[in-house]
């Protein structure tokens, strides 16, 4: 995915561990997602059920078992149940930037650790605090989130807002999701995110192959082929914002020339928009008031995924490539990333 997934822990031990407002609404979001939550052959048993959501719902069952049974993925307690929380988004992450940088400013906590946003269950506290980041002199973004993976820590439902998505994007973040309960790198997020992008986007096409719809495949490349230039297109503005912030002009140069900067990357997109032969699927984006806080989350995972790509290649199977990725746990961060995102393998 072009945006890193909401990733939470167990919310529910972190409130034991600390008080306050956040936590507490974060557990209390979770208590009620966990409340919600209906074993999906319950729902499918259910004669009330609408025939869109047993037909998805069924959909589900069967790219899960998909995922397990061809893809060696985990069989753990995620996507078992379904959760219809009567909203588009289950939670709204808050991310903030100063003025002048493109680095996220960051919260901890006990047992989650350090994280470059805040979530919240509710929209509108998550909006009051945004605004109250915002009076502080930062950059701020306040987005909706679809759904969201504890890793395995408590049963992730599918979420009513998967419903509606097309069966590559469903089924591809089962894939995703699964594959991060396959493997997690705590202190790595820029591989595990490749690692499970790779898994998916792996995924997909064996499953539309076996499907019968061998016809997608190309369609779905050539959406990769967007992401990628979209990524790229952000990153590229990202890192020219953080050679404007680091060049020691005044203030108000600055500030004018970070205007021009985000000018020059809708001018930009538009020209991608042309090449994609009019495609607007990121149009989205571009509706709002751009700011750094919006091009912190920027996925910088894409240089990783072909090394992985040809570790898959030179595995020959998607276990032994798990084993493979698996074996640089010992490895530290920048070793690992050398062996696995650099120069092509070699079989032996």
């Amino acid at each position: 995915m072009l945006f890193h997934r909401l990733r939470l822990a167990a919310l529910a031990s972190a409130t034991l561990a600390l008080s306050g407002c956040y936590v507490m609404q974060a557990a209390g979001g979770q208590a009620e997602v966990i409340h919600r939550s209906k074993p999906i052959p319950d729902v499918l048993a259910n004669p009330a059920t609408p025939a869109h959501t047993r037909e998805r719902l069924q959909f589900v069952e069967s790219a899960r078992a998909y995922a397990i049974g061809e893809l060696a993925l985990p069989d753990g307690r995620s996507y078992r149940k379904y959760a219809d929380m009567g909203r588009p988004y289950v939670v709204h992450n808050v991310v903030a930037t100063p003025e002048f940088s493109v680095e996220p400013r960051r919260w901890c906590f006990p047992i989650t650790g350090c994280i470059s946003y805040r979530g919240y269950f509710n929209e509108a506290s998550a909006r009051s605090y945004g605004r109250k980041l915002s009076l502080r002199g930062n950059d701020v973004s306040v987005d909706g989130v679809p759904t969201y993976s504890t890793l395995g820590h408590l049963p992730d439902p599918v979420f009513g807002s998967m419903l509606g998505w097309r069966d590559t994007r469903l089924a591809g973040t089962i894939f995703h999701e699964l594959a991060h309960e396959r493997l997690y790198f705590a202190d790595d997020s820029e591989m595990n995110e490749a690692f499970a992008s790779v898994v998916e986007d792996e995924g997909i096409r064996r499953w539309l192959l076996q499907q019968g719809r061998a016809g997608e495949i190309a369609a779905h490349e050539a959406a990769l082929a967007r992401q990628k230039d979209f990524a790229a297109l952000l990153r590229d503005t990202r890192s020219r914002l953080a050679q404007l912030y680091a060049s020691g002009l005044p203030p108000e140069t600055i500030r004018i020339e970070k205007q021009r900067e985000f000018g020059r990357l809708e001018f930009r997109y538009e020209q991608l928009r042309t090449r994609w032969g009019g495609y607007a699927g990121y149009d989205g984006w571009f509706a709002r008031t751009l700011n750094n806080a919006h091009l912190a989350a920027v996925a910088t995972y894409e240089d990783c995924v072909p090394g992985l790509r040809r570790t898959l290649e030179v595995a020959g199977s998607l276990p032994a490539f798990y084993d493979k990725v698996e074996s640089t746990r010992r490895l530290d961060l920048k070793a690992r990333h050398a062996e696995l995102c650099g120069a092509p393998l070699v079989a032996r």
